[in-house]
This record gives C-alpha cells, sequence and structure tokens, in this order.
C-alpha cells in the first residue's frame, strides 16, 4: 500500500477560513489553496497506508475524551528568524490545543514524532515568501480578530498534487454532539479513497 503524509488540525471556519486563506494567497504564498486554514495539531508526518484504521480509531478516541472549547485569534506573530512564518496568533484556546497534540502524538498511539519546534498552536499567513511580503503580512493582519467554538478536529492527507484533503471529521464528545465544520471556498476537501 505504500506510505501517506497526513496532518491533524482544526479547521478555521467561515467565514474566517477563507478570508485569511484569500489574503495568505495575497501575500503571494504559492502554497494558499492547497492548504484549508487551520491551526496544526500534528505536522506533516509519513505513516503506512495501511496503519490508517488504527489512526482513525486513535483520533475518534481522543474527540469522544474532548469537548467544544472556545477559541479566539487575535494580532500577528512570527517565528523569523528561526522560521520564516507569520501568523495569527491564538489567543484563546492554545491550552485545549497543546492538550489535543499531546494526545495526537502520545507514544501508545500509532503517530508518535517528535517536533522539530516547541509545539506553539497558531494560524499561518505567510510562509516562506519574500521579506517584503512577510512584513506586509505582519502588519496587515496586525487587527485581525475571529472567534468560534471549536467543536472537532480532521485528519488530513496530502495529495500528490501538494493539495491537503479531509479524511475524516472527529466530533468532541458524544458521536454527533457537535456540528461538522463546512469547506472552505477555494479549497478542494473530497474525500480520498484509503482503498488500495
Amino acid at each position: 500500500m505504500g506510505t501517506v503524509t497526513l496532518g491533524v488540525s482544526i479547521a478555521v471556519p467561515e467565514p474566517y477560513g477563507s478570508l485569511l486563506q484569500e489574503r495568505r494567497a495575497s501575500f503571494g504564498d504559492p502554497a494558499a489553496y492547497g492548504i484549508p486554514t487551520h491551526v496544526t495539531l500534528l505536522p506533516p508526518t509519513e505513516a503506512e497506508a495501511a496503519d490508517l484504521p488504527a489512526v482513525e480509531r486513535h483520533l475518534a478516541q481522543i474527540a469522544t475524551g474532548g469537548r467544544p472549547f472556545p477559541m479566539r485569534l487575535s494580532g500577528t506573530g512570527t517565528f523569523r528568524p528561526l522560521s520564516p512564518v507569520v501568523y495569527v496568533q491564538v489567543v484563546e484556546g492554545a491550552s485545549a490545543c497543546s492538550w489535543l497534540q499531546k494526545r495526537v502524538r502520545d507514544a501508545s498511539g500509532p503517530l508518535v514524532r517528535e517536533l522539530q519546534f516547541p509545539y506553539h498552536p497558531h494560524v499561518t499567513v505567510a510562509h516562506d515568501i519574500a521579506e517584503e511580503a512577510m512584513d506586509r503580512a505582519y502588519a496587515e493582519l496586525s487587527d485581525y480578530e475571529a472567534s468560534w467554538t471549536c467543536g472537532s478536529f480532521a485528519l488530513y492527507e496530502q495529495g500528490p498534487d501538494a493539495v491537503w484533503r479531509k479524511i475524516n471529521e472527529f466530533p468532541f464528545g458524544a458521536e454527533g454532539s457537535a456540528p461538522a465544520v463546512p469547506a472552505q471556498g477555494g479549497c478542494s476537501v473530497d474525500e480520498p479513497s484509503l482503498q488500495p
């Protein structure tokens, strides 16, 4: 079956997701339309395709033990010069994101991995583009605000075309207790077949 590249994230819902995706594209980031606007819980991770059922069971178990929580974005930050990233800050919900990402990568599960940098929840709005464009992203979104109740997280797979597509969504608590996050405009999230 081979390997797949997986990621786990919290989608930024509408209308915020599409707006930030459009802004990311306007700064000249070529990856903007291939990556739904999100807060990462597990960065791109190689896994055996045969392990997908175990990955989904693991994530479903985490979601069942969770509950919806408030998320709020406010202002910008950057990882420069360490990493060429400008982001919108997560100012409420960060501790819940940290709790979730630890469980996603837990040693007892199928997604064990070390992180390159300490975990810091954020929403990327510019990555590895010209410094002037990074500066513009930082300045133009400095007063950005958004808030919502996070009711789920999702598993994504990166296709050969470098586009991330949602495989499955995991609502918190009892099955069906939270509404699904709608797909963002301008980005396909069709569920690919998991069969060989």
